[in-house]
C-alpha cells in the first residue's frame, strides 16, 4: 500500500513537470473526460505521519513531497489536487480543513478541501509570475479537536510559456568615437522575461533585424546575442557624412524559439579630430608704424570640418618661422577660428624695414592620425616715423659743492637722433628747473650755474637737486627726448645756527629751566655741536647750559626777578665757530616751579632792560634834550630881531617838524599801559622788526657775467628779492588802539579853517605850549594888521 501511494504521487509530480511518458500522458491528459471522471480513483492519498500515543514521535520515513501544479490550466474548475487521509478516519468521524495562504489567508478561496473526503481543490487557474507557490496546512479535527497534527502542504506552480521578453527601455542610445576600431563597445541592451528563470521559457536571446541606414555598408555593427553587447564591426565611420544610425533589435525567449519583442537602438557617431583646419588666405601683406607695441598687424582666419565649438574644430596659432627676435605674438580670436597677430616689441624701421612669418595653425586637441598642418605667410612692412632722440646716458649724476660759482660747469648732455635716415639737428632745454639755477647750451647740451644754489633751498630733496633736459629734433613734427640730471649739493658752512624758540615763560620763584632748541640747517659736520653764550650784562640775571646731544641749552634766572616781560641776548655757535645772535624774549610770571598760568601785576614794568640799555638811552636822552634848548633859544633870538611883515618871513610850501621832550620827570609816573589796553587781553602778541634767526638766507649775485646786459642782472636780483624770506620789511603784526565813545578830548576835526577871522582867537596859541609857538608868532601880534586871503595863492593848509 505504501509502494503504491509513493509510485502515484510520482507519476502526478512527473505529469505536472511534463515528463511521463507518451502512453501516460495520453492517458491522463489528453483524454480530460477519463481524467475528470477517475482521477478520484487513482488519485494521490496522502495520510497525516502516524504519531505514537504518548510521545507523538513523527516517523522518520514520512516526508511529504510538493505538490507541483501547472500555471494557466484550462480547467474545468475546481480541480483536484490531492486527497488527504487521516489513519483514525476508520474510528472517528474525521472533518478535514485547510489553513494558509490561498485557503483563509489572501488570495482567499484559490484552494478548498472537502470535509469529509479531505481531497484538496484549486478553484481557479494559477499564475505562477504572481506566487510561484503556497505554503498550505491541513488539519483533521473531530468535533472541533485536533486528532492529528497538522500537515504542511507545499504546492509549487509550474512555469508556462505565457511571457513574451520586454526590452528595459523603449529606445536605446550610444554613442561611439569616429575613429573607434573593430570591437570597441558602443552599448549594452537588456531585455527581461518574467517566466521561470530556471527554464528556457526566459533564455532570451538578441540579434540586429535593421541598420538604418546601411551606408556605406550594411552590418557596420554587430550584437552578443547573449549579452545585448553592441560592438563596431568597420572601420569606416565617417561623423561628418553620417553622425547618426538607428538599429532595430529583436530578442526572443526560449533560446531564440519562443515569443519576441523589439526595441530601437540610436547610435550617435562622436566627433574626432580627423580633419585639419585650413587657412582661408594663404599670404598677405601688412604694414604697421614703428616704436609700438601692441599693434594688431592681422587677422588670420580658419576653417575646420570637425564639429564646431569643439577642441577638435577649435584652432590655435604659433609663428613657426620669421619671428627669431620675438617681436610678434599671435593669439586666438574670441570665435576660436582667427588668430590675432600682434607687436610685443617696438619695431625698429632703420634695423629691419620688413619681416616675413610663417604661421601655422593646428587644433586644440592633437590630431587623431597623422595630417598635414596648414600654413599662411604674412610679409609685416615698418613703416618710418620721427624718433625722439635718445640720451645717452638717459641720466647723469654729479656732486658739486653748494657754493659753486656762477657760470661753473656742471654736465654735458648728448642725444643721438635714431632716424639715422634723416639728416636733423638736436636742440636742448632744461625742463623743472624750478630754483632756476641752471642753464644748458641749446647746441652742445652743456649745462651750467646760472645762480647760486642753495643745499638747504626747499627745492632740495635729500640733497639731491633732479632736473629733466629734453631734446627736440628739428623735424616738422618734432620728436622729444627726455634725460634726467641728478645734481647732489655738497654741503658748506653757510647756515647760521639759531634758537627756534621766539618767546618763553618762566616762573620767577623756583623755576624750571626753559628747553631752548637749537636750529642749524646746514647738514653733518657743519652743525653741532653747539655753543652758547649770553652777552653783555644778560650774564648777571641769567644762566644757560648745554644738554648732552649739544641741541638744547636750558636758559634759567640766577636769582628771584620780579615779574615782567625780559629781553635776553645770546650768541650761538656751530662746530666750525660759525655764530649767530638771538633776542630771546622771556615772559617771568609770579608763580612757582612749572608756569601753568601767567600773572603779571599791572605796576610790574612791561619790558626789563640791562642797566648798559638804560644807560645809554638817558645819555642820548639827555643830549637830545641840550640840542632842543640851545636851538630854542636861537630861534627866539632871531625871531626878536625881525621888524619885516609877517608875509615876508613866512616860508612858503614848506613842511615844519616839531617835537615836544615832555613835561618833566612828572610823565615817567604816568601809566603808559593805558595807551595799550588792546593788548591786555592779547599778550600773546607782540611785534618785531628783527631778522628771522631760523630762516635760510640766499645768495645774491654781485657782480655782471662777461658780455651780460644790465637789465638782465637787476631782473636776476629781483626774483632773489622776491623770494628772500629774511629781507626787510620784515613780517609782523601791528596793533592799534581804538579811543573808544565819549571821549573827553575833542577831535582834531574841530581845528578848521575859516573865513572869517573873528571866529578864532589866535591869542590862545601862546598857551598850547612850544610846537605852537610859530603859529601864536604868526598870528597873536599881526591878526589885525595884514589879511591876506585875498593875496595869498591857493589855500590854508596847517601843518
Amino acid at each position: 500500500m505504501l509502494f503504491l501511494l509513493c509510485l502515484v504521487q510520482s507519476l502526478v509530480f512527473m505529469s505536472a513537470a511534463n515528463f511521463l511518458p507518451c502512453c501516460l500522458m495520453k492517458k491522463i491528459w489528453n483524454n480530460d473526460t477519463l481524467r475528470r471522471k477517475n482521477l478520484q480513483n487513482w488519485l494521490l492519498t496522502i495520510e497525516f505521519p502516524h504519531m505514537s500515543g504518548t510521545l507523538k514521535r513523527m516517523k522518520r520515513e514520512w516526508v511529504i513531497p510538493p505538490i507541483n501544479f501547472p500555471e494557466n490550466d484550462r480547467g474545468p474548475y475546481p480541480a483536484f489536487m490531492v486527497k488527504i487521509k487521516s489513519n483514525k478516519e476508520e474510528r472517528v468521524l474525521i472533518t478535514y480543513k485547510l489553513s494558509g495562504s490561498g485557503a483563509d489567508q489572501p488570495p482567499e478561496g484559490l484552494f478548498t478541501i472537502d470535509e469529509r473526503t479531505g481531497v484538496l481543490y484549486v478553484n481557479q487557474p494559477l499564475d505562477r509570475e504572481k506566487t510561484a507557490k503556497y505554503s498550505l496546512l491541513a488539519h483533521a479535527l473531530n468535533e472541533d479537536r485536533k486528532v492529528e497534527q497538522p500537515m504542511e502542504l507545499i504546492i509549487n506552480v509550474i512555469d508556462q510559456n505565457d511571457n513574451a521578453p520586454k526590452f528595459i527601455e523603449n529606445t536605446f542610445f550610444g554613442e561611439v568615437n569616429e575613429s573607434a576600431d573593430i570591437g570597441d563597445i558602443i552599448t549594452k541592451i537588456t531585455a527581461v522575461d518574467d517566466d521561470d528563470p530556471q527554464t528556457d521559457n526566459a533564455r532570451i536571446r538578441y540579434k540586429i533585424k535593421d541598420q538604418i541606414p546601411q551606408i556605406p555598408q550594411k552590418d557596420m555593427f554587430a550584437i552578443n546575442p547573449v549579452s545585448g553587447m553592441i560592438s563596431v564591426m568597420v572601420d569606416r565611420l565617417d561623423r561628418e557624412t553620417l553622425p547618426e544610425y538607428k538599429l532595430i533589435i529583436g530578442a526572443a525567449d526560449m533560446e531564440g524559439e519562443g515569443l519576441s519583442a523589439t526595441s530601437t537602438v540610436i547610435i550617435s557617431i562622436a566627433d574626432s579630430n580627423d580633419n585639419a583646419p585650413q587657412f582661408t588666405i594663404k599670404s598677405m601683406s601688412v604694414s604697421v608704424p614703428e616704436n609700438e607695441v601692441g599693434v594688431e598687424v592681422a587677422r588670420l582666419e580658419a576653417v575646420d570640418k570637425d564639429q564646431l565649438g569643439s577642441p577638435n574644430a577649435n584652432t590655435k596659432y604659433s609663428i613657426i618661422k620669421g619671428n627669431e627676435m620675438e617681436n610678434f605674438n599671435i593669439i586666438t580670436g574670441s570665435n576660436k577660428m582667427e588668430g590675432i597677430l600682434k607687436t610685443i616689441k617696438e619695431l625698429d624701421f632703420e634695423s629691419t624695414p620688413v619681416f616675413t612669418l610663417l604661421v601655422a595653425v593646428t587644433n586644440e586637441k592633437p590630431f587623431s592620425k597623422l595630417m598635414l598642418t596648414s600654413t599662411a605667410t604674412v610679409t609685416v612692412s615698418v613703416e618710418d616715423k620721427n624718433e625722439s632722440p635718445i640720451f645717452i646716458p638717459a641720466e647723469i649724476s654729479v656732486s658739486v659743492s653748494e657754493d659753486v660759482e656762477v657760470g661753473g660747469s656742471v654736465a654735458k648732455f648728448r642725444a643721438e637722433d635714431p632716424d639715422s635716415a634723416r639728416k636733423q639737428s638736436i636742440r636742448y632745454e632744461l625742463r623743472n628747473d624750478d630754483a632756476r639755477w641752471l642753464s644748458i647750451d641749446t647746441d652742445t647740451g652743456g649745462v651750467k650755474v646760472k645762480r647760486s644754489m642753495d643745499r638747504e633751498s626747499h627745492y632740495v630733496k635729500d640733497s639731491k637737486y633732479t632736473v629733466l633736459v629734453l631734446a627736440f629734433d628739428n623735424d616738422t613734427s618734432p620728436a622729444t627726448g627726455t634725460g634726467t640730471l641728478v645734481v647732489s649739493l655738497l654741503d658748506v658752512n653757510d647756515q647760521h645756527p639759531a634758537i627756534k624758540q621766539r618767546k618763553v615763560s618762566l616762573c620767577n620763584s623756583y623755576p624750571i629751566p626753559a628747553l631752548l632748541d637749537i636750529v642749524d640747517l646746514d647738514g653733518p659736520g657743519h652743525a653741532g655741536p653747539f655753543t652758547v653764550e649770553l652777552q653783555g650784562e644778560h650774564r648777571i640775571n641769567w644762566t644757560i647750559s648745554i644738554n648732552s646731544t649739544n641741541d638744547v641749552a636750558a636758559l634759567a634766572p640766577r636769582r628771584e626777578l620780579p615779574p615782567g616781560d625780559y629781553r635776553v641776548l645770546m650768541r650761538i655757535y656751530d662746530s666750525n665757530m660759525l655764530y649767530q645772535d638771538s633776542t630771546l624774549e622771556i615772559e617771568v610770571c609770579n608763580c612757582q616751579g612749572v608756569v601753568i598760568s601767567c600773572f603779571i601785576p599791572r605796576s610790574a614794568p612791561q619790558l626789563h632792560a640791562s642797566s648798559l640799555t638804560i644807560s645809554v638811552l638817558a645819555a642820548i636822552l639827555f643830549f637830545s634834550l641840550l640840542l632842543l634848548i640851545l636851538l630854542f633859544l636861537l630861534r627866539r633870538r632871531k625871531d626878536s630881531e625881525k621888524n619885516a611883515p609877517l608875509l615876508e618871513e613866512v616860508p612858503r610850501d614848506s613842511v615844519m617838524y616839531c617835537i615836544e621832550e615832555g613835561g618833566g620827570e612828572e610823565d615817567r609816573e604816568y601809566d603808559l599801559s593805558q595807551f595799550h589796553k588792546g593788548l591786555d587781553c592779547r599778550p600773546e602778541v607782540f611785534c618785531t622788526e628783527v631778522l628771522p634767526t631760523v630762516l635760510s638766507r640766499p645768495s645774491y649775485r654781485l657782480q655782471l657775467h662777461a658780455n651780460e646786459e644790465i637789465g638782465k642782472f637787476l631782473e636776476d636780483n629781483l626774483h632773489i628779492a622776491d623770494d628772500d624770506p629774511t629781507a626787510p620789511p620784515y613780517d609782523c603784526l601791528l596793533v592799534f588802539d581804538y579811543e573808544g565813545d565819549g571821549s573827553e578830548a575833542a577831535s582834531l576835526s574841530s581845528i578848521n579853517s575859516s573865513d572869517s577871522d573873528k571866529e578864532l582867537n589866535f591869542k590862545s596859541l601862546k598857551h598850547w605850549g612850544s610846537c605852537f609857538k610859530r603859529l601864536a608868532d604868526l598870528y597873536a601880534d599881526r591878526m589885525e594888521e595884514d589879511d591876506d586871503t585875498e593875496t595869498l595863492p591857493g589855500k590854508t593848509e596847517w601843518v
